[in-house]
């Protein structure tokens, strides 16, 4: 066992502890079927696109990827799965992680990682990726802020339409995360020192959050803030034309930029990304 693996290890057991649950992995019949019930809640998605089926979650339990549950009092409040991927041998997928309503504000989603983190260092890699909704402010800020991951690509509609009760049913926009799991930032936030951005002297807004609508401005700097919706989700059932010209306008501010080299170096405490330009 590393010193790496050992203290991610340490560090999240104390956090599932701290959050009164249990994690562990799952390969059972009838827990990967409570796991996809609890997915389906989440997600309220059209039967016909479900989030996942209990066959690819049997498949990827017994091919030794990574399905891991978080209990409540006996309960299932949480679940991540993730698989291999390249390079082979360095990096774990997390394709989706969910967190019931009867467990939020008690961390799990943040112990569901720590715990991934811990595995996949038990296995000698480096790295894990995944994807997030760039429009979602909440989620930006747990995955800058609270692990310490960076965004490493823009992916324009990146699974089609999704009809469920969080994405919509309009174009998926996706920010590809990577998360260097030894990273000083990563062990740092691991340990409960959240990384908010310092945006550099200088920085211009080149997309800004008016009385909720979006407004682009017009910048040569080398660094630049992209403000976010407050409540993507909601405004999406009250003004979905709102909520498309986000995506339209969010998709601006940081596809081009990203594509030509400006890398996003954090989020701040007012909901904003921070670009910025190497000279």
């Amino acid at each position: 066992m590393t010193v790496a693996h050992r203290d991610a290890k340490r560090v999240a057991a104390d956090t599932a502890a701290a959050a009164g649950i249990r994690i562990r992995e799952l390969g059972e019949s009838a827990e990967l079927r409570e796991l996809n019930e609890l997915f389906r809640g989440i997600w309220r998605p059209d039967p016909r696109n479900p989030p996942i089926t209990e066959e690819l979650l049997r498949v990827l339990a017994h091919t030794g990827n990574y399905v891991g549950g978080a209990f409540l009092g006996g309960r299932l409040v949480g679940a991540a799965i993730g698989l291999f991927a390249e390079p082979v041998g360095c990096a774990l997928h997390s394709h989706i992680t969910g967190v019931g309503a009867q467990a939020r504000g008690r961390s799990v989603g943040f112990a569901l990682k720590l715990h991934q983190r811990a595995w996949a260092l038990e296995r000698g890699l480096a790295r894990i990726t995944w994807t997030f909704d760039p429009l979602v402010r909440r989620n930006a800020h747990f995955n800058l802020v609270k692990l310490g991951a960076r965004p490493a690509e823009y992916l324009p509609d990146f699974y089609g339409p999704m009809d469920d009760h969080i994405n919509g049913g309009g174009a998926t926009d996706r920010l590809l995360m990577s998360w260097e799991l030894a990273a000083p930032d990563v062990e740092a936030a691991a340990t409960g020192h959240p990384c908010y951005a310092q945006p550099a002297p200088g920085a211009e807004c080149a997309l800004a959050n008016e009385d909720g609508r979006p407004e682009p401005r017009t910048t040569g700097a080398s660094a630049v803030l992209v403000d976010t919706p407050a409540d993507i989700e909601g405004l999406r059932l009250e003004d979905p034309a709102c909520a498309a010209l986000w995506r339209e306008r969010m998709r601006e501010a940081l596809s081009g930029r990203m594509a030509g080299g400006a890398a996003i170096t954090g989020f701040t405490k007012d909901g904003k990304y921070v670009l910025e330009t190497e000279d």
